[in-house]
């Protein structure tokens, strides 16, 4: 993120970009769009400004509800989408640091919008003990504002996880059999 903020001018900018491109069809006002890339009301109403003045968002009201949607003539959505959406959206080292910080990681398994397979079930699959439910949600939340999209995930303890696995877990299998990439693989899962 760090490359792109610098390229763009700040890591608000991409975060709010991001998630325009990823719910074209969603009207966010500021308080929203504040809430889901995890930054001050007063700098997302100034990076707004910015981006509607290049173009990429116009600014819409909807049942007395002022907001911003993006504009779909915009010269450069396609490019931009592809550069900002189509590239792998976050670095495995980056997704295993963060992930680490929440207990005894065992398993990490990335599909869905970490790959572009918008089809898939999950998007993240998390295995190992000692994970509180708040850090794991929080950190969840922080990884979406990155996104600019909601993730689809689930978290097992390693007891669990073997478990679902042995008894063939609808969700667990749907995440295995399909495409998808081993982040961390301390299970030895194939």
């Amino acid at each position: 993120m760090d490359a792109l903020s610098k390229l763009f001018g700040s890591e608000t900018k991409v975060k709010i970009m991001r998630l325009f491109l990823a719910n074209p069809e969603h009207v966010f006002d500021i308080k929203e769009i504040a809430t889901r890339v995890k930054a001050d009301s007063s700098k997302v109403r100034r990076e707004m400004g910015n981006i509607e003045k290049m173009g990429l968002v116009r600014h819409r009201q909807k049942n007395n509800r002022h907001g911003f949607i993006i504009d779909p003539q915009f010269t450069y959505l396609e490019p931009l989408k592809n550069f900002l959406i189509n590239l792998e959206p976050l670095q495995p080292k980056e997704l295993v640091r963060k992930v680490n910080r929440l207990g005894n990681i065992k398993l990490v398994i990335v599909s869905g919008v970490f790959i572009h397979d918008l089809e898939s079930r999950a998007d993240l699959l998390v295995v190992g003990d000692g994970i509180k439910k708040g850090a794991m949600e929080n950190t969840i939340k922080t990884l979406e504002s990155e996104l600019g999209r909601e993730l689809r995930y689930a978290y097992f303890t390693t007891e669990d996880f073997k478990y679902r696995l042995s008894m063939f877990d609808k969700l667990v299998r749907d995440i295995l059999d399909y495409p998808h990439k081993k982040v961390v693989n301390r299970l030895g899962v194939l």
